[in-house]
């Protein structure tokens, strides 16, 4: 017997018996999950609004953003004034000022909101706009990522993302810059 096969012999010989796997924690957030939801949002540079119309949506994209800008939607609540099915590379979308976009799920603990590649069309249209409004129903607020991990399959998609705010970065002079490499504001409207 070979010196390799003798030290796998007795690795073999000493494994040590199969355990079961732990049970998988729960971790409940107890609260009002749109309160919190809210308030991590805000913590994150980004703003969450509720509304019980999507008329209040419009009346928001009407004061804050002008017909002349580049707005595209990919949510039947609300539609923008670029079309997707134009877009056949993500390069295109260059000059996307404010993308809709409908998220899946909420986090309440970090303001998360998961994306579906499905839901996107172009992997790169959340982070190409220059600002990002996400429609989400209050019933798809879960208080934390154990529970989101729960409720979606990551392997039915190609691809998925979370997004949580708009794009943050800092130096090591603690100087907070938003909007450096990817959205400048983010607004969640939370939906009945």
């Amino acid at each position: 017997m070979s010196s390799k096969e003798s030290i796998l012999a007795a690795i073999q010989k000493n494994k040590p018996d199969l355990l079961p796997l732990p049970e998988h924690p729960e971790f409940p957030v107890e609260g009002d999950l749109v309160e919190r939801y809210k308030s991590s949002i805000k913590s994150n540079g980004g703003e969450a609004l509720e509304v019980s119309d999507p008329a209040e949506i419009r009346d928001y994209l009407e004061l804050h953003f002008h017909d002349s800008q580049m707005i595209l939607s990919l949510s039947e609540v609300v539609k923008g004034n670029y079309d997707i099915a134009l877009a056949e590379d993500p390069h295109d979308l260059e000059h996307v000022e404010l993308a809709i976009l409908e998220g899946e799920w909420g986090v309440a603990e970090n303001a998360a909101i998961w994306l579906p590649e499905e839901s996107l069309k172009h992997r790169a249209l959340p982070f190409i706009a220059q600002h990002l409004i996400v429609l989400l129903k209050k019933d798809r607020l879960l208080g934390n990522m154990h529970e989101v991990y729960q409720s979606i399959n990551v392997s039915d998609s190609g691809y998925g993302v979370f997004i949580a705010g708009p794009s943050k970065t800092a130096d090591i002079e603690q100087s907070l810059v938003i909007g450096a490499h990817g959205p400048r504001s983010m607004t969640v409207f939370l939906l009945d």
